[in-house]
């Protein structure tokens, strides 16, 4: 059974506050106001509270956010640029949750921070400094798809690796078909509307990509950061070994006349697109992907073994393994971003050739160090 508990909204926050339960011991909050305006009375506070610690005392206006994503504390701290304090007040955080990188960020920004499962930090210069991490995130965060950055949803956000502006969401939609290959070649599902949707609400939250006038890549960095931390292979799928002659240049003209006589979809894999976007020596096989190797080898000349074989196929209908694919002659290259992935996932000098990837990917987007 899960642990987790419902998220509370904002005004769920306002009633554990009144309640006397958001709190860091000894450290005590009490809340004196509600919905308070600034100064300009161009914003409003969601609470006034007075944080007791010991025999001191100091005043904070409190800013509330109910989802503990980085757009909601985004919002939160800018709430309080910009925007004069009431007199003898300080500035606070409240949410559900706050990571101790957040709770760093805030410290730097003298903005006090506390949540709902008890870390925190809260300030008051010459007064006091009451400090706490390390308890564990107790609420769920709501998202449609369970994983964004994994599977079919993540080539959401790898089309913005490949064009990173799209003036409407139809736009972002017919993109990703466009360039998945198992849609054109195999008997794959279009991506539906509504799931576009559902992927690019969570990427707003995570700060990847902004609505306003269109819809753009904000940062191409921390995309391809969760990309690879939430990137799995393929669980062991079915693999055959050949050895076939010639070079490889004829290797690639066999397989792609035979692939496409089999009318079966083949792209290279990641490992084995390197030299497209890096330099790096690698062992001499050719490694594809294809949804259904046995109707490919029946067309293949040569002999099955796993010692000195040169061509690797490997069944797999997995979409994100086939899409964005780049054709050179009629066959089928990895894109860098796949490329990048199986890398990460390699060995220490996969892991130094993947930084070359992603500077090549970068450098597409005009990201310049």
């Amino acid at each position: 059974m899960s642990n987790f508990r419902k998220t509370p909204t904002e005004s769920d926050i306002l009633e554990r506050l009144r309640r006397g339960e958001v709190a860091l011991p000894p450290l005590r909050l009490e809340i004196v106001e509600t919905g308070k305006w600034s100064d300009r009375g161009s914003a409003v506070w969601d609470a006034v509270v007075v944080a007791s610690y010991n025999d001191q005392q100091a005043e904070f206006v409190v800013e509330c956010k109910a989802l503990s994503t980085p757009k909601g504390f985004d919002d939160a701290v800018r709430q309080f640029q910009g925007q004069p304090l009431p007199s003898d007040a300080l500035p606070m955080v409240i949410m559900p949750y706050l990571r101790e990188s957040q709770l760093r960020e805030l410290e730097a920004l003298g903005i006090s921070g506390v949540d709902l499962c008890g870390n925190g930090i809260v300030v008051a210069p010459g007064r006091f400094t009451v400090s706490r991490t390390g308890e564990k995130n107790q609420f769920s965060t709501y998202s449609p798809i369970k994983n964004i950055y994994r599977k079919n949803s993540s080539m959401v956000g790898r089309v913005f690796l490949a064009t990173p502006f799209f003036e409407s969401v139809q736009q972002i939609r017919e993109s990703i078909n466009a360039r998945n290959l198992l849609l054109s070649r195999w008997r794959k599902t279009p991506m539906g509307l509504s799931t576009v949707s559902k992927v690019l609400k969570v990427l707003e939250e995570d700060l990847i990509v902004e609505r306003s006038q269109r819809i753009r890549l904000l940062q191409p960095d921390k995309l391809l950061e969760s990309l690879k931390d939430n990137f799995v292979q393929p669980s062991d799928p079915p693999r055959i070994r050949l050895k076939l002659e010639g070079d490889r240049a004829t290797l690639l003209r066999l397989l792609t006349e035979q692939a496409n006589a089999a009318s079966v979809p083949m792209v290279a894999t990641g490992l084995s697109s390197v030299s497209r976007y890096a330099v790096m020596q690698r062992e001499d096989i050719l490694s594809v992907y294809c949804p259904r190797i046995a109707a490919l080898r029946e067309r293949l000349d040569g002999k099955a073994t796993d010692r000195f074989h040169n061509v690797e196929l490997i069944e797999t209908d997995e979409q994100p393994l086939y899409f964005d694919t780049r054709e050179a002659d009629g066959f089928h290259w990895a894109s860098p971003v796949q490329t990048f992935l199986e890398l990460t996932a390699g060995d220490k000098r996969d892991k130094e050739t993947a930084e070359q990837v992603k500077a090549h990917l970068l450098r597409s987007l005009g990201v310049t160090d």
